[in-house]
């Protein structure tokens, strides 16, 4: 059984078009990343799954059954964009309050060793930095040893210490079998923890497969060059990016750019070719969506 699906969803807020016919299947023991730009509508699919608003049209389901009823929360676990916790409140207050939701919880002390709380226990909230309120705010989501977890940019505002031990805790959950849904700004996060890539772009699913997959969709590879003079203006290169003397061309057909540098007499060291990253692939894919769309409507 899947745990979470979304079958031809469609989701309106007034005249704005936020999904536009999303399917969507979520297998346990999955880690999936969610891309897309501001708009793109992965936050609304996220409260779609988690029960949070209602379908325009389409049919969600969460744990087998219609997330907007409690009984098919008790296995789910969520971290929103932004999360408000009670000020007066003692970190180990506020984990215990939302462990006390759910009929297996996970002991305290486990939550908060996992994710780093341990010195913040008899913390009041409301003395919090914002990114030790948004480590609370992720720990919570795992209190209630749920089966499957949305986090909508988990790690927003952390720095790269925290980021990387919130990284251990999601590993450990999923490790253990867990079911992981994210959404994140932070591409490198994505290729750190994601086997797989949903892209949305526009409302729609423009990619749905591995992080390789996803950039071997574009077919862009990456040449970087050492060179005194800047490259000249070649066919196929879609992209130019300078640091120093340090050069990055994108291209379809890193072969023929080669041969033209030399044919051009382009003096250079240090070449070396690789696949395009994450975030180049997904810059590529939601410009492509932008285009096509621009051209249906011209």
């Amino acid at each position: 059984m899947m745990l979470a699906r979304a079958i031809e969803v469609s989701r309106r807020y007034g005249d704005t078009l936020a999904l536009d016919n999303v399917s969507l299947d979520i297998a346990p023991g999955e880690l999936v990343g969610l891309l897309g730009p501001n708009g793109a509508g992965k936050s609304t699919l996220l409260s779609l799954l988690t029960g949070v608003r209602s379908v325009t049209s389409g049919r969600v389901e969460l744990l087998g059954g219609d997330p907007r009823r409690p009984v098919s929360r008790q296995c789910l676990g969520v971290t929103p964009q932004e999360t408000g916790l009670p000020a007066s409140l003692r970190v180990g207050e506020v984990v215990d309050f939302v462990r006390r939701h759910y009929p297996d919880p996970l002991p305290r002390d486990e939550v908060l060793a996992q994710f780093g709380l341990t010195d913040l226990v008899r913390r009041q909230t409301g003395g919090l930095s914002g990114g030790e309120k948004r480590r609370v705010a992720v720990a919570l989501a795992f209190a209630g040893r749920p089966r499957i977890v949305f986090l909508d940019e988990p790690t927003t505002g952390l720095d790269v210490e925290a980021r990387r031990s919130l990284w251990d805790g999601i590993r450990h959950f999923q490790g253990g079998g867990g079911t992981v849904v994210l959404t994140s700004h932070y591409l490198e996060e994505v290729e750190a923890l994601a086997r797989r890539v949903v892209v949305i772009g526009g409302g729609r699913v423009l990619a749905d497969d591995t992080v390789e997959a996803v950039r071997g969709l574009v077919a862009v590879r990456r040449v970087s060059l050492t060179s005194p003079v800047p490259p000249p203006v070649l066919p196929g290169v879609s992209a130019t990016d300078r640091e120093g003397d340090r050069w990055h061309l994108l291209t379809p057909d890193s072969d023929r750019l080669v041969r033209d540098l030399v044919a051009a007499d382009v003096p250079f060291t240090d070449l070396e070719v690789r696949p395009t990253s994450l975030e180049e692939a997904f810059l590529t894919l939601t410009e492509r969506n932008t285009e096509e769309s621009w051209l249906l409507s011209s």
